[in-house]
């Protein structure tokens, strides 16, 4: 069956019990961004895998472009849950059914436009289009179920949720895709407004202490939006919009782990109900069983079984921002110099979208036989690999928490937003990683040199014993008697008994 817009009736493959039935009900709706999409489709499962109807909403346009680069022929009619519910109903002790139904809804832009390279004006439909799109779902969907069974899950960047819930009469549960500091900052502009370090013509560049939770942080090391003076952007405009709602959340489910982040964690759940229910990862952290990739996967594993172990230093600057002409080849004319193999996935628009082909003249021939550019991979299965030695990353919070997991130590060159955030986490927190450079300022000596030490030199050995330290901390999260999994537990208890559900544990 194929995948219903709001403009249709019904949802795709609603499985039997799914409106009106004796379940608790999830609407979920996914952020249209590749590094929103990907946690929040494996929340839905996890959610659905503990006995809740799902309702998973996303976009138009990430559909056709998801299917698009599985080369489905009828994008309108491919269902990306289904593969999911067939794994779950052959698993051996897993649910019965996987009551996954799945709704389409308009950002208002046509499905083709190129959302890269007119990313303002998209954003500006995210802004101002789509919150009508979304009501009118959600009130079919609500209408044919019992309201009072119903709660609703949506990224905390969307402008809409709490005054949308409230309407409905329905719990608003706020899914924050990016680390617990980063909700917290964001959470408290006020008080950096108040302060003098945000939202004026010259904000203080002293140290900032007055974060709850967070004794200290510098100017520098808080997201772009926050270091800009200008703050009458579509996206600053979207981050005030998204933290008034936010405030006003039920819940908050945070894809991040209470040992990493204790104090700020605290601090929060000081304010209200708080979750640290990471790493969300797809099941046995393996390509998933939900198409979530809206680029084409380049098989990368025969060329990467040629390799040595720890030989391969993958890099990737993630799936949204972008980097200049000068910042590539300076990165570039490092990785030659530092001899090491690599594996660089470089997206067709890392650049723009009318620039694909930014690499340096000649610098394909000169790493023939080395080196591997591809387009687009399954990051998971690359990382996971045993030739990789080392990540040189953007840094997005999806991207550090793989490599962790993977015990693969990270390189790290943020270009936006929360990255030179998580930066602060991965190398002065953590010490899990090196930096190579900062937007501007990033220069081939040092890319290079950094490479050297951490493929091959004792800055590696030791950054490596301390990812490995850091996985142990995820891994035990996650398992039984974990944190993350007695706050899923806990949130699940929560929402099955206020919904009508029951309580109960499980998996």
């Amino acid at each position: 069956m194929a995948p219903q817009s709001e403009a249709a009736a019904g949802a795709i493959a609603a499985a039997p019990g799914h409106g009106g039935g004796s379940k608790p009900h999830a609407v979920v709706v996914a952020y249209p961004l590749q590094g929103h999409v990907i946690p929040v489709t494996h929340l839905a499962l996890r959610l659905a895998a503990r006995g809740f109807a799902v309702t998973f909403v996303s976009t138009e346009a990430v559909h056709d472009q998801t299917a698009r680069a599985l080369g489905v022929d009828d994008p309108a009619g491919y269902d990306v849950f289904a593969a999911a519910r067939a794994r779950a109903a052959a698993s051996p002790g897993g649910p019965e059914e996987l009551d996954v139904a799945y709704e389409l809804v308009s950002d208002r832009l046509p499905v083709g436009f190129d959302r890269s390279l007119y990313h303002d004006e998209f954003m500006g439909s995210l802004l101002h289009a789509m919150p009508a799109h979304v009501e009118r779902l959600l009130r079919r969907v609500v209408a044919d179920d019992r309201p009072a069974a119903t709660f609703l899950v949506a990224d905390t960047f969307f402008v809409w949720p709490a005054t949308l819930a409230r309407k409905l009469g329905i719990p608003y549960v706020s899914f924050w895709t990016e680390p617990a500091l980063i909700f917290n900052l964001y959470y408290h502009i006020d008080l950096l407004t108040q302060n003098g370090h945000f939202r004026c013509n010259e904000p203080r560049k002293d140290t900032i202490t007055y974060i709850p939770g967070v004794p200290s942080i510098e100017p520098t090391e808080l997201m772009s939006y926050l270091q800009e003076t200008d703050t009458t952007s579509v996206v600053h405009r979207i981050i005030f919009k998204a933290f008034d709602e936010a405030h006003r959340a039920d819940y908050v489910l945070c894809n991040t782990v209470e040992e990493l982040e204790p104090s700020t964690i605290a601090a929060l759940r000081a304010e209200k109900p708080f979750y640290a229910v990471g790493p969300i990862f797809p099941a046995g952290f393996a390509r998933s069983a939900v198409a979530t990739s809206m680029w084409a996967e380049s098989d990368c594993s025969r060329w990467l079984d040629a390799q040595p172990a720890r030989s391969v230093l993958y890099i990737s600057f993630g799936s949204y921002a972008h980097v200049t002409r000068h910042e590539l080849h300076e990165i570039a004319a490092g990785v030659l110099a530092s001899g090491a193999r690599f594996l660089w996935v470089l997206r067709p628009d890392v650049v723009s979208s009318d620039d694909p082909d930014p690499l340096p003249e000649g610098f394909k021939a000169s790493a023939a036989g080395r080196g591997l550019v591809v387009p687009w991979c399954c990051q998971v299965e690359v990382l996971s690999h045993a030739a990789v030695g080392g990540f040189l990353t953007h840094c997005g919070w999806n991207s550090i928490l793989e490599s962790v997991w993977a015990g693969v130590p990270m390189l790290c060159f943020p270009l936006l937003t929360d990255q030179l955030t998580n930066r602060r986490l991965v190398v002065r927190e953590w010490r899990a990683g090196v930096s190579i450079g900062d937007r501007g300022a990033v220069d081939a000596g040092e890319v290079t040199a950094r490479i050297e030490g951490v493929m091959g030199g004792e800055e590696g050995v030791k950054l490596r014993e301390q990812v490995g330290k850091l996985r142990a901390t995820l891994e035990s999260a996650v398992a039984p008697g974990g944190s993350s999994r007695g706050n899923f537990d806990e949130f699940v208890d929560v929402l099955k008994r206020r919904c009508g559900g029951g309580g109960g544990g499980g998996q």
